[in-house]
């Protein structure tokens, strides 16, 4: 179980640290928008230490949502000890053609249903993970966060990524190492249609290179073809088993399979549209 703030006091001497706890103490409740990633993980962990049972973790599990995902996000909340309810969503009839602005479809979708889950069980404020580092990339789902008046401690307190696995290491989080994982649809370029078929592909696909330890990994699709992201300096790795990776990408119905030279990198789909 993850283990709470891990100081005899309860505070750590970090500046970030310090400005997130701070800011949740102005709350006594709330409902968090969990992945089950680095981000929402912190923050729900300190909602816990801050408020004990008046926290609510909240899931959203949709076609597009990584399954290893899911059961990540389970397996935390339950060591934390929180609530937690999983939403489903179909996929939204507004991105069966993944529109640039599919990540603000899918976030206003998400959380007016998050929301009226949120009010329905007894919590009037739902917060989001978004933290300084995310306004770097091509990010339209912030604008349905606004809109619909969710609220984002990490970003209020200029807490970065760097600050996330900080605080995260040191409190002994099991995601404090975890990379960001985006929905599949980022996989996949905009105006692309999009199918389960595809999806599960590219799902398999990562989970046979996360399998060989390749740890920051993307597959973008591209017709026929895998574009695989490795981090950089894994990337002489992944040639030497090129072989055994390429029969494997090849049995799932992948035609072509290519090692992208710049390596793994948040928003490689968005650069089209920066």
């Amino acid at each position: 179980m993850p283990r709470r703030a891990g100081v005899p006091d309860g505070r750590m001497n970090d500046p970030a640290y310090q400005r997130l706890t701070q800011w949740l103490e102005g709350l006594d409740s709330a409902a968090v928008a969990f992945s089950g990633g680095a981000d929402s993980g912190l923050l729900l962990a300190l909602a816990r230490d801050a408020w004990g049972g008046r926290v609510l973790a909240l899931t959203l599990v949709a076609p597009y949502m990584v399954r290893q995902e899911i059961s990540d996000a389970v397996a935390f909340a339950s060591g934390l000890g929180v609530r937690h309810e999983l939403l489903e969503l179909s996929m939204p009839q507004s991105m069966e053609d993944n529109p640039p602005e599919r990540c603000y479809l899918c976030k206003h979708a998400l959380y007016e249903q998050l929301t009226a889950a949120a009010e329905r069980l007894g919590f009037g404020t739902v917060l989001d993970g978004t933290n300084l580092d995310d306004l770097k990339d091509y990010r339209p789902g912030l604008r349905a966060v606004r809109e619909l008046g969710i609220r984002t401690p990490l970003l209020d307190c200029s807490i970065t990524k760097a600050d996330v696995h900080r605080i995260s290491h040191a409190l002994g989080l099991p995601s404090w190492r975890k990379p960001t994982n985006a929905c599949l649809l980022t996989r996949l370029p905009f105006g692309q249609r999009v199918t389960m078929s595809a999806l599960q592909r590219i799902e398999e696909a990562e989970r046979i290179l996360l399998a060989h330890g390749f740890d920051w990994v993307r597959v973008r699709l591209h017709g026929g073809l895998a574009r695989i992201e490795v981090a950089r300096e894994q990337r002489g790795r992944l040639l030497a088993e090129a072989e055994a990776v390429v029969t494997a990408l090849r049995a799932l119905g992948f035609r072509h399979v290519t090692l992208d030279l710049e390596g793994y990198r948040l928003g490689s789909m968005n650069e089209p549209v920066d």
